[in-house]
């Protein structure tokens, strides 16, 4: 830890008292009156030499001051929390945490007081108590303090009731308490740091600016080693997974992995497919010897990226978008394997992609996307090359797409969605969150502001794709979804900022980063930067919003899904836009995780959170992601991308309570350093979970049976009706066959939960048995089908709750069995 010398403080001392002398001696040259003027109406006050010399002196600021004394007393805190250790707990990497607190932190209490002393500054001391009111600013009476509103509101510090509670813990309580508060603590000292560096001169003196450095890096360090220790302590073997590029630690719990499928080539550095920062070479390398490593590594990004992200579904054609174009595969339900049919080079960004029939949509938005899919990128300026929109291509030959449209738009495309679809035309929404491009290259493109009716914010794109002729698509309407009901105002959602102390800083809603469309219920959910919206589109050119709703705790409404039967909806908030590690034990369980809302009445009822429960690393970027539903008749199941967190499957049928029913996970792809990986998208389809891995490759999942789940649900749901055609941010309400395996699914919830008593669900069983061969052999049997019949009346339900749902639901398929067999 750090320690500082007295004989460094001396020579301080010393340096600053020569200062003083060389002011004071040419100020004997010549005299003159000093004055400072008050505000307007206040007199002008006259300044002693002295007071003129310390307004005068530039080697430190009040917000050197400032921090110096708030640190004292934050410093102290955490000497007041470790001396509670050698009392309440045994484990020994608590006891050796305390020990390190208290072997550094009271040296550099001791530095701050020097150093403030040394310079007629006001240092605390600690044994006094906290009160910072009878502190002397006097020194820099020029300098304005109001930026810092006391101790009390300084980060990472804990309050007299958790202080409290974590003296009266013990044992494994007060371990978990201290960790928690002690890494929320080191955390306020970095933040403290950061803050300091960002006002204008300050830490100019280079031994305060070393010192403030080595906090952040000494606590930085301090609070991966608490990281880890509360990670073991959480007992999932997610938290603890080896750091690897293709040899990762791995953990699944309730899937198995089948198929895994790195990216094809052209689609990765062959040299870096990690996509490992470069190496610094030694400043002693020269031009013919090898670079060796110095320590160092490059902070810029490559002109190319090789993400995958995100991914669509028809028949047996799986497409993959990536920053750099897509790969098309073949699927089969021999093998769990897909094929590689082509790779389409066409770099833009994002690449997430759609089908309808024979086109494939993609969507882009980076600045080098050129129109004719080029490598090269584009210039400055405004460029007739540059594309930025949506494209179309005619896939009808699957080895060889060809670009057939495509539709410039004035903030690119981020995600689109396909709203509907007849024999002339398809209508798409586009989402696009990039800046708004200079009008000189795309007449219309006004940036604007909140009040300006002209901006090409605040609003999202409705395309129409004539279906004979792609290449005139073009956007027919920019609504204002966002607009205030009672003026017409463009910006009238959350115009950007935090809710309140300890609330989230929730970005400007001028976009929506994803539109899923439930056409069975005309709606749609839209998540909108800084809302939640839910919209009517029994017009689909005319989309109308109806509900909107924000949350103190999103950071950025990412994605929306609905239940099967669109009466829920799954909000995701993408903090930190999914590059950071937000799924650390230190963060909060509400924050970058999913918000579920039951829909009453078209308006939207908040009922909880779920975030993925396994704490990930520090140098893993992890955030809630895209999914979609796994269709179990009876249940509400979402597996979900959490990036380098994994996958996790959540049981969200009662929206007030969701849990982890399976989930898998890799270790980092480094140890070292802060790569962008993970899962981009997790997608069920055709009784396979489908992932794209954006560093890695393609995954593919199968789930297990478990106590969460039988094989029978995971039969009933291989055998769901969902469409020829699956897209992200389209979804059709799935239906199931009236087969005897989706009535052993709703029989086991109803055995599971307890909803049907047990003699019925015998007898429904037997009956069920009875006409499963009869099923299998295309039979008929009058007498079997009566018996369904009969007992289809007794079990059916017509309540609301769930049990009630499941029992119609049993209901339904038994009639259905009984037509079959009629």
């Amino acid at each position: 830890m750090l320690k500082f010398a007295p004989s460094v403080r001396h020579r301080l001392g010393a340096s600053a008292a020569a200062t003083v002398l060389l002011f004071a001696s040419g100020a004997l040259a010549q005299q003159a009156p000093i004055v400072q003027p008050g505000a307007p109406g206040q007199a002008t006050r006259t300044l002693n030499g002295d007071e003129a010399s310390r307004i005068a002196d530039n080697r430190y600021s009040a917000d050197d001051v400032k921090f110096m004394q708030d640190m004292i007393l934050h410093h102290a805190q955490a000497v007041e929390m470790a001396n509670l250790v050698q009392e309440r707990t045994n484990t020994q990497a608590i006891r050796d945490i305390a020990g390190r607190i208290n072997a550094s932190q009271a040296d550099e209490i001791e530095f701050m007081r020097g150093w403030l002393t040394e310079r007629g500054e006001t240092a605390p001391n600690p044994a006094e108590g906290h009160a910072m009111a009878s502190m002397d600013h006097s020194g820099h009476a020029g300098m304005d303090h109001s930026a810092h509103a006391g101790h009390a509101q300084m980060a990472g510090m804990a309050t007299p009731a958790q202080m409290a509670a974590l003296a009266a813990a013990s044992g494994e309580a007060f371990d978990q308490q201290f960790l928690n508060l002690m890494i929320a603590h080191h955390e306020g000292a970095v933040t403290m740091v950061a803050d300091l560096l960002g006002r204008s001169g300050s830490a100019y003196d280079p031994v305060l600016f070393r010192f403030v450095n080595d906090i952040t890096s000494e606590q930085t360090a301090e609070i991966n080693r608490m990281s880890l220790l509360l990670r073991e302590r959480a007992g999932d073997p997610r938290s603890t997974l080896a750091a690897g590029f293709r040899d990762a630690g791995q953990a699944e719990g309730n899937l198995r992995l089948v198929a895994s499928l790195p990216k094809p080539t052209g689609f990765f550095d062959p040299a870096n497919p990690e996509g490992l920062p470069p190496p610094v070479p030694s400043a002693n390398d020269s031009d013919d010897t090898p670079a060796s490593p110095s320590g160092q590594f490059g902070r810029r990004a490559p002109f190319l990226s090789f993400a995958n992200t995100d991914m669509a579904f028809s028949g047996d054609l799986l497409a993959v978008g990536n920053y750099h174009g897509f790969n098309l595969y073949r699927l089969s339900d021999a093998s769990p394997e897909p094929q590689l049919i082509s790779s389409v080079v066409c770099p833009g960004g994002q690449g997430d992609v759609s089908i309808h029939g024979n086109l494939l949509l993609m969507s882009v938005e980076s600045n080098n996307g050129r129109v004719d899919c080029g490598r090269q990128g584009v210039g400055d300026g405004p460029q007739a090359d540059r594309f930025r929109g949506l494209r179309v291509f005619d896939i009808s030959d699957r080895a060889n797409p060809v670009q057939v449209g495509q539709v410039q738009t004035c903030r690119g495309s981020h995600t689109h969605s396909i709203v509907s679809a007849d024999s002339r035309r398809l209508i798409v929404y586009n989402s696009g969150t990039a800046g708004v491009r200079d009008e000189r290259e795309l007449a219309g493109c006004v940036v604007g502001l909140p009040g300006d009716n002209d901006t090409a914010l605040f609003s999202i794109d409705v395309i129409e794709i004539p279906l004979a002729d792609p290449s005139q698509a073009r956007i027919i309407d920019s609504p204002r979804v966002f607009a205030d009901d009672a003026t017409g105002a463009v910006a009238g959602l959350w115009r950007g900022g935090d809710h309140g102390e300890g609330t989230q800083t929730t970005s400007r809603t001028d976009q929506c980063h994803d539109i899923t469309l439930f056409p069975d219920g005309n709606l749609a959910g839209g998540a909108c930067s800084g809302n939640g919206i839910l919209m009517d589109i029994s017009n689909p050119a005319a989309p109308r919003r109806i509900a909107a709703v924000n949350d103190p705790g999103f950071a950025y409404w990412h994605s929306a899904t609905f239940n099967n039967d669109g009466t829920k909806v799954v909000f995701t908030d993408e903090w930190g836009g999914g590059g950071r590690p937000r799924c650390r034990v230190q963060d909060p369980v509400t924050w970058g995780a999913n918000a579920i809302y039951d829909i009453v009445d078209n308006q939207l009822v908040f009922r909880s959170y779920y975030k993925l429960p396994a704490p990930q690393t520090a140098r893993e970027n992890c955030v809630a992601h895209n999914g979609s539903l796994i269709p179990v008749p009876g249940r509400d199941l979402f597996v979900q991308a959490w990036y380098q967190g994994g996958l996790s499957i959540s049981d969200f049928t009662d929206s007030a309570n969701p849990r982890e029913i399976a989930y898998f996970d890799r270790g980092p792809i480094s140890e070292q350093h802060d790569i962008l990986g993970g899962f981009w998208s997790v997608y069920w389809y055709n009784g396979r979970i489908y992932g794209t891995e954006i560093a890695r490759g393609l995954d593919v999942l199968e789930l297990t049976p478990s106590e969460h789940l039988t094989e029978n649900e995971i039969a009933a749901a291989r055998m769901a009706q969902q469409g020829e055609t699956v897209n992200p941010q389209q979804q059709f309400r799935t239906t199931w066959p009236a087969h005897p395996v989706v009535a052993r699914a709703y029989l086991d919830q109803l055995t599971r939960d307890g909803g049907l008593p047990a003699d019925q669900i015998t007898a429904v069983s037997r009956a069920v048995d009875a006409a499963a061969p009869l099923i299998d052999a295309g039979s008929s049997d009058t007498a079997v089908a009566q018996s369904l019949r009969d007992l289809a009346a007794q079990v059916g339900g017509s309540g609301a709750d769930t049990a009630s749902r499941r029992r119609a639901g049993l209901a339904e398929t038994l009639i259905g069995i009984a037509s079959r067999l009629s």
